[in-house]
């Protein structure tokens, strides 16, 4: 897979096993555009935190690090670190925008459990 943005080329990085749904990378498209910037992609990371013990992190990167693995959908690349793939592999990230939830979701295979508020996981 080679995935060539502005000044950094993606070819030689691992795969991970992350999707995002095509609703969740038309969400992601439009806010790059709202910002101007197609330089960034879309990193997901797990942290420790939360009231379960692990926590998911998404944001917009313009860096792609040592260890980093990429897949590209539509335009929209997503990068997961080293240390996160392993507690990510499998899962869907998708978009919701209803009357009852607006926002990112992640629908993780490997989580045994979350809290109740359902922002973190183990």
């Amino acid at each position: 897979m080679s995935v060539t943005t502005e000044n950094v080329t993606t070819e030689g990085l691992p795969v991970h096993g992350v999707n995002l749904t095509d609703v969740a990378a038309q969400k992601v498209s439009a806010l790059l555009e709202q910002e101007g910037r197609t330089d960034l992609r879309l990193r997901v990371a797990v942290q420790p935190g939360g009231c379960s013990g692990l926590i998911y992190q998404l944001y917009f990167d313009e860096r792609v690090l040592d260890g980093d693995a990429v897949k590209g959908f539509d335009g929209v690349e997503v990068i997961v670190d080293k240390m996160s793939v392993p507690y990510l592999e499998g899962s869907t990230i998708d978009f919701e925008d209803t009357i009852q939830k607006q926002g990112f979701s992640i629908d993780n295979p490997n989580a045994q459990g979350s809290c109740a508020c359902g922002d973190s996981f183990h």
